[in-house]
């Protein structure tokens, strides 16, 4: 039996999970999106199916189009159906979007030729209950010429160390924390400042570490030229806050 690549677009609500991978505990058990999703698998397929996705997103961080790959022997369902057979099995909290069929080689992190995550604050009011899980109250309102100075900083090919947050494993292993970064700009809509940023990936906690470095420095007065300098530093100490992870969301992965 010829065994068929699937692709899935996934949406999360990361609130009550320990993030995206599947994390290998003694005793207590920890619920994780992949996790989850691999034991719907295992139900429908009655053995272990191993689940890839494009990014590990962190405890607490949201998605709304996260891609995911697996592969099945099963010939019996049409690959679009596996997205109904999922979401029967899965939490409310989490959706699969879409199932397709892909070539054999592609492979949902190793494939994708970028990421875009966006982050999202109440801007000037007390944030409604509800909107407390997914976005960050700011009760300031930032100049966005500075913000959007600041962005610019980041674009093209990027020594991005400073960003990275405590025990990632790139850094760990002695390889590149060069990121190349399409787009890093703060914009508006309605009563909400909206943080997107664009690259071909990410070091951990990075665009959490970005957003909270440019509104400490924003808030501060710091001129653009000046954050160049830290930035290239790569002095962890010298980032601001690292932003909590309610707000930020995995928006989209792109392909070849």
């Amino acid at each position: 039996m010829k065994s068929r690549n699937i692709k899935l677009i996934i949406s999360y609500d990361g609130t009550d999970f320990h993030g995206w991978q599947k994390q290998s505990t003694r005793g207590e058990k920890t619920q994780t999106i992949q996790g989850i999703i691999e034991e719907a698998l295992r139900e429908i397929h009655k053995m272990p199916v191993a689940l890839t996705g494009a990014g590990r997103t962190d405890a607490g961080v949201h998605a709304i189009g996260q891609t995911a790959n697996f592969y099945t022997n099963i010939d019996s369902i049409p690959a679009e159906k596996f997205a109904p057979a999922l979401n029967s099995l899965l939490p409310k909290e989490i959706r699969v979007l879409e199932a397709c069929e892909v070539p054999a080689e592609f492979h949902a992190r190793f494939s994708a030729c970028s990421r875009t995550y966006r982050y999202y604050f109440i801007l000037g009011r007390p944030a409604l209950p509800h909107e407390s899980r997914y976005n960050l109250q700011l009760r300031r309102c930032p100049r966005l010429d500075i913000l959007n100075a600041y962005g610019r900083l980041l674009f093209g090919e990027t020594d991005c160390t400073i960003f990275a947050g405590a025990g990632d494993t790139a850094l760990a292993e002695g390889k590149s924390a060069n990121r190349y970064i399409y787009k890093a700009y703060f914009f508006i809509e309605k009563d909400r400042l909206i943080f997107e940023i664009k690259a071909n990936a990410f070091l951990r906690n990075m665009v959490r570490s970005v957003g909270g470095t440019f509104l400490f420095y924003e808030e501060k007065g710091t001129n653009p030229k000046e954050l160049q300098k830290i930035i290239a530093s790569g002095e962890r100490g010298l980032a601001g806050p690292t932003l909590p992870p309610q707000g930020l969301f995995l928006s989209n992965v792109e392909y070849r």
